[in-house]
């Protein structure tokens, strides 16, 4: 039997990836006879899932910062570390520019950007210069834990 936790992620991950899926078979250009009618759903919904996914990366910040200032470091920090790892190397990847940005603007979003999600326009403007001082303070406080977890088993070792 899986752990709960495991089993939460994975259904978290195929409900993003099954949303994902359904937003692409909307995407103009393609044989939609409704695609009109459903331009604003789909952008809510769009809206939506960047916000969901906004949030999961930042409650793994948050945790990261969290578990650093306690000076634990362990296998979910791993985790946590993993994800928001990856949505930064995405977001770099590409150019800096939310994957999500075109399919928002494909349907009918003036700016399919960042601040079109569900959050108070100055503080999604700024997420990025909020959000990489916060990783480097994550990266410092984990590596800082992790060396002095290591100098103290090997001193345990001898």
């Amino acid at each position: 039997m899986k752990p709960y936790s495991v089993t939460l992620q994975q259904e978290g991950i195929s409900f993003v990836l099954g949303m994902a899926w359904a937003l692409a078979r909307l995407v103009p250009g393609r044989d939609n006879p409704v695609e009109v009618k459903r331009r604003p759903v789909a952008l809510a919904a769009i809206k939506a899932v960047h916000t969901l996914a906004w949030f999961s990366v930042e409650s793994g910040m948050i945790y990261l910062l969290y578990t650093g200032l306690r000076k634990r470091s362990d296998r979910r920090v791993a985790i946590a570390a993993a994800v928001v790892g990856a949505e930064s190397l995405i977001f770099a990847a590409n150019g800096f520019r939310c994957p999500l940005t075109t399919l928002a603007e494909q349907f009918g979003a003036e700016r399919g950007s960042v601040t079109d999600i569900y959050l108070p326009g100055w503080f999604a403007h700024n997420l990025p210069a909020i959000h990489v001082p916060l990783l480097v303070l994550a990266a410092f406080l984990h590596v800082k834990n992790i060396e002095a977890n290591s100098a103290s088993s090997s001193g345990e070792r001898r």
